[in-house]
């Protein structure tokens, strides 16, 4: 009898252990469903086209290597490694290498942020200075006087959540080439080199608005100031509170905010434009990512590998959910997905690089939207939104088609960086011949 209770209970365990890793098999099958090009109405032939004008800029110097996904209806078409990650080494590019995010940070910031408006934390409709008293007597730039000083007045309305979020609140970066003496006060107190982020804050409420909240469109240090109020909000540090909310749940264990030792063999070397049109290695100012750093930025300090990546992408195709894990409802989604930029200034007199603000293109939470594709001349679905980073890195969800792109390059400071993001638009889009499908 006893003999027969252990066969028994062995035979349970075994049970358990098999269904246990059945389970797991079957997770791991469904957070990288693959199916043929042509069972969701692309075509493998036209397809060639995109891979063909990626390696094409291998060819010619313009790029070390790439790691592309393509996905519709939940699925991966399409996934492929171009190049290398090091020219030194000639290390081939591998699906897990890992690349810089810079400003692909900020729809991820932009997530912790919505994740913290479901728990009811703020409105969009809320002044920053609620979350940021420093910000409470914030001045407006309008203009210089006789004798070259800036002309400060009081802002016509006190800037909101909803405008930091979709880069509306008067808020700039310092760029190098604005000229303006609110971008020249940003470099000279450093603002982006703050200790932490308390300090940048610090900086920020001794600077004036570049314009009047909702009459400007401006990239900007906006999701660096997003970071911050996550912080004040939860009692965590940004990376921590990423980690647990949304890299963690969607399986991006190589996504974070530094690369630590044991996978720094794993990523990708950088890069930018040389005088003689190729490409030459790139110090990226002194940042290797060797740690955590003290002040994190939400608006472009992570690292990811493409299919990292793609997990936060398709979550977001998904309506919020991955895998049975939902990170946010479907309304959250739409709500951060749709154009949150005045009409009156959709005028094509703001923008960054290629990405314009005019009739049918516009901005939301975090992310680029295209709500009206034939009139801002795209071939997208309608409700499209993406982002791009500094270093040439792209993805755009298309809720229309139910596609999803993740595109990872390591060229910093490229002029063409955002030509290759629209030109593989137009190359995906031309190879999907069976929309209904």
């Amino acid at each position: 009898m006893r003999h027969s209770s252990r066969t028994v209970a062995l035979t349970s365990l075994l049970a358990l252990i098999t269904i246990s890793a059945t389970a797991q098999t079957a997770k791991s099958k469904a957070q990288t469903a693959t199916a043929t090009p042509e069972s969701v109405g692309f075509s493998s032939q036209r397809l060639e086209r995109l891979h063909a004008v990626i390696q094409d800029e291998i060819n010619h110097k313009q790029l070390a290597g790439a790691v592309t996904i393509l996905a519709r209806h939940g699925k991966i078409i399409d996934y492929r490694t171009y190049g290398v990650r090091d020219l030194t080494n000639n290390a081939p590019m591998t699906k897990d290498t890992i690349f810089r995010a810079y400003s692909m940070t900020k729809p991820i910031t932009g997530m912790a942020m919505m994740i913290l408006f479901e728990q009811g934390k703020w409105l969009p409709s809320d002044p920053i200075s609620k979350f940021v008293p420093e910000f409470e007597h914030l001045k407006v730039y309008a203009g210089k006087d006789a004798d070259g000083k800036m002309i400060l007045v009081d802002p016509d309305h006190a800037p909101t959540m909803g405008e930091l979020m979709s880069h509306t609140a008067g808020f700039t970066y310092g760029m190098a080439n604005e000229t303006d003496p609110v971008n020249a006060m940003y470099r000279d107190l450093k603002v982006m080199k703050s200790q932490n982020l308390q300090e940048m804050i610090d900086k920020l409420a001794k600077i004036p608005l570049l314009y009047q909240p909702s009459k400007g469109w401006h990239y900007s240090c906006s999701m660096d100031i997003e970071g911050y109020i996550i912080e004040k909000l939860t009692g965590k540090s940004l990376p921590d509170f990423i980690r647990d909310n949304i890299t963690q749940p969607l399986d991006m264990p190589d996504t974070g905010f530094y690369v630590p030792a044991d996978k720094r063999s794993r990523f990708a070397a950088l890069y930018k434009g040389a005088p003689d049109g190729g490409i030459v290695s790139d110090d990226n100012g002194g940042n290797n990512y060797t740690e955590q750093p003290t002040m994190p930025s939400g608006g472009g300090g992570s690292v990811a590998t493409a299919i990292d990546y793609y997990h936060f992408a398709q979550m977001l195709g998904n309506a919020g959910e991955l895998n049975g894990k939902r990170i946010l409802a479907p309304a959250t989604i739409k709500l951060m997905s749709s154009n949150h930029v005045p009409m009156d200034i959709m005028n094509g007199k703001f923008g960054i690089g290629r990405h314009v603000m005019r009739p049918g293109f516009g901005y939301g939470f975090n992310v680029a939207v295209v709500y009206d594709p034939p009139t801002a001349e795209l071939p997208d679905g309608k409700g499209t939104f993406f982002w791009d980073g500094a270093a040439g890195t792209w993805f755009w969800v298309d809720p229309t088609n139910d596609i999803v792109f993740v595109g990872m390059i390591q060229r910093r400071a490229h002029p063409d960086n955002h030509v290759l993001l629209y030109k593989s638009h137009s190359l995906v889009y031309q190879a999907l011949v069976d929309p209904a499908k």
